[in-house]
């Protein structure tokens, strides 16, 4: 494949981000030390987890730890939910001093707390309301306002064009369509003549989201909508090369598949720096879901998941890890 300008700088507002190849904010996972491995790793953007405009406003610990960037992170999104305009504005007021590239307004979250609240995926019921959180936000910052959403709540309302443009009319200068409805949760596939659709129907870029698991994925769905960029979510999940191997893609129309020992040294590599942020014993904890990811796959990968639950020391991590280092399968691989 030769370069078809898939990969490009992205403007927003007076914001230039100089790729297109994206970290979506995934609660329980986007933390400052997986964000930090991913942009080392290529990623040209990166959101924090979903974070909650209450938890901001009532100065709560987790929300700020949330919040803050990471040390490499020059250019990042701090991700919001809330169902309620005021507060989404005098959030966005406070978290202004981290100083992030832009805001994005949560409208796709399905996990029921969160619904119930009236956040999250609960907003796609009611576009109108979008609009007046969109236009708070809009109104309390010089920073670019941004949106995810989803297809629908149901088979029976698809209504994403309808949700895009009531955030675009209220000041949202990119919409993320995660192209599932809020009752498929992550089940079934993505619907990408939603994205191709939305795309053709606003002026603003869109990003897909959904169903993005390899640089191959992420070309398809440019070549078959037009889409702006690509967000890369549970695909990057212990594996950060990914974002590096989408650029190679999209520019050469091939990319090298990390070899075993190089998979194991990115995941020490993310335990410092969860170390780092968190300290010792938490990052220990926080690493093992991601730790699994990383294993899934390579030789002897369920031995070593097995180790991995009963660890609670970083040197015993180094330990488990190095007895893996030689299980290398010959080296990088290129992929066409």
């Amino acid at each position: 494949m030769a370069d078809r300008g898939y990969f490009h700088p992205v403007i927003l507002k007076d914001r230039i981000i100089p790729g297109n190849i994206f970290l979506a904010p995934l609660a329980g996972f986007s933390d400052r030390a997986f964000r930090h491995i991913c942009i080392s790793h290529g990623a040209s953007f990166t959101y924090t987890e979903m974070v909650s405009c209450e938890g901001i406003l009532r100065n709560n610990e987790k929300t700020t730890l949330l919040t803050a960037p990471a040390d490499n992170e020059h250019l990042y999104g701090i991700q919001l939910f809330t169902s309620v305009p005021d507060s989404a504005a005098r959030a966005v007021e406070k978290a202004s001093k981290f100083n992030p590239t832009l805001f994005d307004l949560n409208c796709g979250c399905p996990v029921p707390k969160v619904v119930r609240s009236g956040a999250g995926a609960a907003l796609l019921k009611e576009p109108e309301k979008i609009g007046k959180i969109i236009r708070s936000m809009y109104n309390a910052t010089d920073h670019p306002i941004t949106v995810k959403i989803r297809s629908g709540w149901d088979a029976e309302s698809i209504n994403y064009d309808e949700t895009a443009a009531a955030a675009v009319e209220n000041g949202a200068v990119m919409v993320t369509l995660h192209a599932r409805t809020r009752t498929q949760g992550y089940s079934g596939t993505a619907n990408r003549d939603h994205i191709e659709d939305l795309q053709k129907k606003t002026f603003v870029p869109v990003f897909a989201s959904g169903d993005i698991y390899s640089p191959q994925a992420a070309a398809e769905v440019m070549a078959v909508t037009g889409c702006a960029g690509v967000i890369f979510a549970r695909g990057a999940l212990g594996n950060p090369f990914v974002f590096q191997q989408t650029q190679d893609y999209f520019k050469t129309g091939s990319y090298q598949q990390p070899d075993v020992p190089q998979k194991l040294h990115a995941a020490l590599e993310h335990l410092e720096y969860a170390r780092y942020y968190l300290g010792e014993a938490r990052a220990c904890k926080e690493m093992k879901k991601h730790l699994c990811s990383y294993t899934k796959g390579i030789p002897g990968g369920a031995t070593l998941r097995n180790k991995i639950v009963h660890v609670e020391e970083y040197e015993e991590y180094r330990e488990i890890f190095m007895i893996f280092f030689g299980n290398g399968d010959g080296g990088k691989k290129d992929i066409k």
